[in-house]
């Protein structure tokens, strides 16, 4: 049964509890990186406090709204973060199916919300249901057009499902013999990136024929969606946005310039350039925003 994942820090009182992370049962580990469920049912927040921001991802996505709905924001331009002016639009069916992003994102919540987004490796999405992640990057389309007819009846009983773990419980017990059956040989052992970037890496060097450099890379962006170089930049950003959650909790300080080194960046700003690539945030923009407004509670949940 997948269990709800906790953190040490300490928040602004003001924020919310209004967002949990659950991981996967370990038969799932290699296969779902994890499930956020986010609920301000009950809350009374403002119109800035129902942004949304999220980070760019080699994810695919999943998600469900069981009560409420969400607005993508169209900044004026690239590398912008959605803001409250920005247009907004509406996204498309019951259930919304999403590809790796390249960039950050931003949404937005006319109204209360009680929704559930499980997040999947995509090599592993590839081999459950033939789908090329290259074809959805940066795009979120309707589910019902892309997933396979016992994936959406997966989806109408997790969406009848009475409460989050039940609905997990579900989306679990439909994945795990499904995965199974077409699950690679060679197993994950950790949540981060980092170690997932370089599995798919070796994997690609000793699947099919063919060993150089180019088709082990084309293997990757075929089953990830991305080019190689690019996960591993996600990867070493990650790696850097948890080595700081951990000098803010063992020192209650944090030197950027150590972070950047630590992680093989060339110098902090060469650090500050990438965090904007993929949060749209400079680094101590993000650790601020995370103590302190509700937009960033997609970050808080994954600390």
């Amino acid at each position: 049964m997948a269990t709800p994942k906790t953190t040490a820090l300490d928040f602004d009182p003001g924020l919310i509890p209004s967002g949990t992370l659950w991981l996967p049962r370990a038969s799932l580990a290699a296969c779902v990186r994890g499930y956020m469920v986010r609920s301000t049912v009950g809350a009374d927040l403002s119109d800035a406090q129902r942004l949304n921001h999220f980070p760019a991802t080699p994810l695919c996505s999943l998600s469900w709204w069981f009560t409420g709905c969400s607005h993508m924001l169209e900044p004026a331009g690239p590398g912008q973060m959605g803001q409250l002016s920005d247009p907004r639009r509406p996204l498309v069916g019951r259930w919304v199916f999403g590809g790796p992003f390249t960039r950050p994102t931003s949404s937005w919540c006319p109204g209360p919300v009680h929704g559930m987004m499980v997040m999947f490796l995509p090599d592993a999405l590839h081999a459950l249901t033939g789908l090329e992640p290259a074809r959805f990057t940066d795009q979120l389309v309707d589910a019902a057009e892309v997933l396979p007819p016992d994936w959406l009846a997966m989806c109408q009983r997790v969406q009848d499902a009475l409460h989050d773990a039940q609905r997990i419980e579900l989306l679990e017990d439909f994945l795990e013999p499904r995965w199974q059956v077409c699950r690679p040989g060679l197993p994950l052992h950790a949540h981060r990136y980092a170690d997932w970037v370089t599995h798919l890496a070796q994997r690609a060097a000793v699947s099919g024929p063919g060993r150089s450099l180019r088709q082990m890379e084309r293997r990757v962006k075929r089953w990830a969606g991305l080019p190689l170089r690019e996960l591993r930049g996600m990867a070493r950003s990650e790696q850097a946005f948890f080595d700081a959650v951990t000098a803010q909790v063992e020192t209650g300080g944090i030197r950027w310039a150590d972070i950047a080194a630590d992680n093989g960046y060339a110098d902090q700003s060469h650090l500050c350039r990438m965090s904007r690539r993929v949060t749209g945030f400079s680094p101590e923009a993000l650790r601020t925003g995370i103590e302190k407004e509700e937009a960033f509670w997609a970050y808080r949940v994954w600390m």
